[in-house]
């Protein structure tokens, strides 16, 4: 076991875990957030392993994990957004702390992997990321103004 698996079991473990037990307990809109703030945390421990056991294939399941997670937090967030009206999410320390992590970790893996096509697929990884999880998260706290909602 290196530095990178121990980083990565840390993130799956106090991370994953705790937005796991926020999806399953707990009032609607701690759960969305809890699933949205799932996947800005199992990305970069799935690029951590990807490092730590040196499988490039880690980090191709990250970049459709950051697809796809933000993605499905926005369908969340169109499905249940009756719901969410009356009790809006209000975390805006949780989505800012996971999408600082994000960005250190896929910093400091461009560092480690070096300039080359790697490093791009880190950057657009973490570029998809960050900002699916941000505008996911603003889509739960209501919307954007001026936006129709319904």
């Amino acid at each position: 076991m290196n530095g990178w698996t121990t980083a990565a079991t840390l993130t799956f473990a106090g991370g994953v875990g705790a937005t796991v037990w926020g999806v399953a307990t707990g009032p609607l809109r701690r759960r969305v957030v809890a699933q949205n703030l799932s996947s800005a945390l199992a990305c970069p421990g799935l690029l951590l392993l990807a490092q730590g056991y040196g499988r490039p294939a880690y980090v191709d399941l990250a970049l459709v994990l950051a697809l796809l997670g933000p993605v499905g937090t926005l369908v969340f967030a169109r499905l249940l957004a009756e719901e969410l009206a009356a009790d809006p999410p209000a975390s805006p320390w949780a989505t800012w702390c996971a999408a600082g992590f994000a960005a250190v970790v896929v910093l400091v893996l461009c560092a480690a992997t070096g300039p080359g096509r790697a490093m791009v697929k880190l950057l657009v990884t973490g570029a998809l990321l960050t900002g699916g999880n941000l505008v996911a998260s603003r889509a739960l706290a209501g919307g954007f103004p001026g936006g129709r909602r319904g």
